[in-house]
Protein backbone atom coordinates (compact mmCIF):
# COMPACT_ATOMS: atom_id res chain seq x y z
CA UNK A 1 0.00 0.00 0.00
CA UNK A 2 0.77 3.64 -0.70
CA UNK A 3 2.97 6.54 1.48
CA UNK A 4 0.47 9.14 0.93
CA UNK A 5 1.34 13.00 0.44
CA UNK A 6 -1.41 15.27 1.81
CA UNK A 7 -1.57 19.47 1.61
CA UNK A 8 -3.64 21.83 1.62
CA UNK A 9 -4.62 25.67 1.22
CA UNK A 10 -2.03 26.98 -0.79
CA UNK A 11 -4.17 29.64 -1.52
CA UNK A 12 -1.89 31.00 -4.63
CA UNK A 13 1.66 30.11 -3.01
CA UNK A 14 3.32 28.47 -5.19
CA UNK A 15 6.90 28.75 -3.43
CA UNK A 16 5.49 27.03 -0.61
CA UNK A 17 3.97 24.83 -2.46
CA UNK A 18 7.00 24.13 -4.47
CA UNK A 19 9.00 23.51 -0.50
CA UNK A 20 5.85 21.57 0.51
CA UNK A 21 6.40 18.99 -2.63
CA UNK A 22 9.99 18.67 -2.66
CA UNK A 23 9.27 18.20 1.35
CA UNK A 24 6.91 15.26 0.45
CA UNK A 25 9.14 14.11 -2.68
CA UNK A 26 11.59 12.92 0.32
CA UNK A 27 9.55 11.23 1.89
CA UNK A 28 9.36 9.15 -0.46
CA UNK A 29 5.28 9.28 -1.39
CA UNK A 30 3.68 7.22 -3.88
CA UNK A 31 0.60 9.53 -4.31
CA UNK A 32 0.18 13.43 -3.62
CA UNK A 33 -3.21 14.60 -2.72
CA UNK A 34 -4.08 18.59 -2.64
CA UNK A 35 -7.34 19.43 -0.62
CA UNK A 36 -7.93 22.22 -2.31
CA UNK A 37 -8.11 25.63 -2.22
CA UNK A 38 -5.11 26.15 -4.38
CA UNK A 39 -5.71 29.77 -5.26
CA UNK A 40 -4.00 29.95 -8.52
CA UNK A 41 -2.35 27.56 -11.65
CA UNK A 42 1.49 28.61 -10.69
CA UNK A 43 0.09 26.56 -7.54
CA UNK A 44 -0.59 23.21 -10.04
CA UNK A 45 2.34 24.07 -12.20
CA UNK A 46 4.19 22.68 -8.74
CA UNK A 47 1.91 19.90 -8.57
CA UNK A 48 3.61 18.58 -11.90
CA UNK A 49 6.63 15.90 -10.34
CA UNK A 50 9.13 14.08 -11.95
CA UNK A 51 8.60 10.02 -11.59
CA UNK A 52 9.60 8.22 -8.76
CA UNK A 53 13.24 5.93 -9.60
CA UNK A 54 13.16 2.80 -8.44
CA UNK A 55 14.92 -0.59 -8.77
CA UNK A 56 12.78 -1.48 -11.85
CA UNK A 57 12.84 1.68 -13.46
CA UNK A 58 10.48 4.98 -13.11
CA UNK A 59 7.20 4.74 -10.92
CA UNK A 60 5.20 7.77 -11.75
CA UNK A 61 3.75 9.36 -8.94
CA UNK A 62 -0.15 9.57 -8.67
CA UNK A 63 -1.30 13.44 -7.99
CA UNK A 64 -4.53 14.41 -7.46
CA UNK A 65 -6.51 17.33 -6.31
CA UNK A 66 -9.70 18.73 -5.45
CA UNK A 67 -11.22 22.17 -5.47
CA UNK A 68 -12.01 24.45 -2.25
CA UNK A 69 -13.90 27.08 -1.55
CA UNK A 70 -11.85 29.92 -2.24
CA UNK A 71 -10.69 28.51 -6.07
CA UNK A 72 -13.95 30.20 -8.05
CA UNK A 73 -12.51 29.82 -11.15
CA UNK A 74 -12.29 25.91 -10.83
CA UNK A 75 -13.37 25.07 -14.16
CA UNK A 76 -10.75 26.47 -15.69
CA UNK A 77 -7.94 25.64 -13.62
CA UNK A 78 -9.74 22.32 -14.00
CA UNK A 79 -8.46 22.01 -17.64
CA UNK A 80 -4.96 23.17 -17.13
CA UNK A 81 -4.36 20.40 -14.59
CA UNK A 82 -5.78 17.83 -16.44
CA UNK A 83 -3.63 19.08 -19.53
CA UNK A 84 -0.89 18.95 -17.34
CA UNK A 85 -1.59 15.09 -16.10
CA UNK A 86 -2.90 15.90 -12.10
CA UNK A 87 -5.87 14.29 -11.94
CA UNK A 88 -9.06 16.39 -10.87
CA UNK A 89 -11.73 14.66 -7.85
CA UNK A 90 -13.54 17.46 -7.29
CA UNK A 91 -15.35 17.94 -5.24
CA UNK A 92 -14.73 14.25 -3.50
CA UNK A 93 -12.12 11.87 -4.36
CA UNK A 94 -11.97 8.25 -3.50
CA UNK A 95 -8.51 6.24 -3.48
CA UNK A 96 -8.88 2.61 -3.26
CA UNK A 97 -6.21 0.92 -0.88
CA UNK A 98 -5.98 -3.10 -0.97
CA UNK A 99 -4.35 -4.49 2.08
CA UNK A 100 -4.38 -7.94 3.60
CA UNK A 101 -6.53 -9.11 0.20
CA UNK A 102 -9.44 -7.04 1.53
CA UNK A 103 -9.62 -3.12 0.44
CA UNK A 104 -10.16 0.05 2.13
CA UNK A 105 -10.85 3.42 1.23
CA UNK A 106 -9.47 7.01 1.32
CA UNK A 107 -11.76 9.88 0.30
CA UNK A 108 -10.64 12.98 0.34
CA UNK A 109 -12.08 16.80 0.26
CA UNK A 110 -11.17 20.17 0.86
CA UNK A 111 -13.74 20.12 4.18
CA UNK A 112 -15.98 22.76 3.85
CA UNK A 113 -19.22 20.49 2.74
CA UNK A 114 -19.89 19.38 6.05
CA UNK A 115 -22.33 16.71 4.58
CA UNK A 116 -19.68 15.13 2.78
CA UNK A 117 -17.42 15.22 5.24
CA UNK A 118 -20.05 13.72 7.92
CA UNK A 119 -21.21 11.39 4.63
CA UNK A 120 -17.48 9.51 4.13
CA UNK A 121 -17.08 9.26 8.01
CA UNK A 122 -20.77 7.82 8.51
CA UNK A 123 -19.66 5.19 5.42
CA UNK A 124 -16.54 3.76 7.75
CA UNK A 125 -13.93 4.68 4.53
CA UNK A 126 -10.64 3.73 6.86
CA UNK A 127 -9.77 7.37 6.09
CA UNK A 128 -10.89 11.03 5.79
CA UNK A 129 -8.28 13.92 4.34
CA UNK A 130 -9.37 17.12 4.41
CA UNK A 131 -8.37 20.69 4.59
CA UNK A 132 -9.87 24.14 4.79
CA UNK A 133 -9.91 24.86 8.73
CA UNK A 134 -6.13 25.52 8.83
CA UNK A 135 -5.25 23.10 11.55
CA UNK A 136 -3.63 19.87 11.59
CA UNK A 137 -5.92 17.27 12.98
CA UNK A 138 -5.54 13.38 13.19
CA UNK A 139 -8.31 11.73 15.10
CA UNK A 140 -10.50 8.90 15.06
CA UNK A 141 -14.05 9.12 14.79
CA UNK A 142 -15.76 5.27 14.88
CA UNK A 143 -13.56 3.38 12.51
CA UNK A 144 -12.66 6.20 10.75
CA UNK A 145 -8.91 8.10 10.67
CA UNK A 146 -9.05 11.84 10.19
CA UNK A 147 -6.53 13.93 8.96
CA UNK A 148 -6.02 17.19 8.04
CA UNK A 149 -2.13 18.16 6.94
CA UNK A 150 -2.62 21.70 7.80
CA UNK A 151 -2.48 24.17 5.32
CA UNK A 152 0.21 26.21 3.39
CA UNK A 153 -1.01 29.75 4.40
CA UNK A 154 -2.73 31.65 7.15
CA UNK A 155 -1.55 29.27 9.86
CA UNK A 156 1.24 29.63 12.46
CA UNK A 157 3.64 26.88 11.06
CA UNK A 158 2.94 25.42 7.38
CA UNK A 159 2.71 21.98 7.45
CA UNK A 160 2.12 18.76 5.17
CA UNK A 161 1.42 15.13 6.21
CA UNK A 162 2.69 12.07 5.60
CA UNK A 163 0.01 8.79 5.74
CA UNK A 164 1.66 5.22 5.66
CA UNK A 165 -1.05 2.63 4.92
CA UNK A 166 0.96 -0.24 5.78
CA UNK A 167 1.81 1.27 9.33
CA UNK A 168 -1.14 3.23 9.54
CA UNK A 169 1.28 6.51 10.52
CA UNK A 170 0.58 9.70 10.22
CA UNK A 171 3.70 11.86 10.48
CA UNK A 172 3.36 15.86 10.22
CA UNK A 173 5.53 18.26 8.87
CA UNK A 174 6.65 21.69 8.81
CA UNK A 175 7.16 23.87 5.66
CA UNK A 176 9.82 26.19 6.70
CA UNK A 177 8.55 29.79 4.87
Amino acid sequence: MPRIGLLSDSHGRAKTTRKAIQLLLSQNVDTILHLGDIGSIEVIDELVVPPKQTESGEQPINVQLVFGNVDWDHHAMERYAEQLGVRVAHPVGRYALVHNGGEQALVFMHGHDERALHAAIDEGVAYVAHGHSHRMRDERIGSTRVINPGALFRASEYTVAVLDTDTDDVQFHEIKS
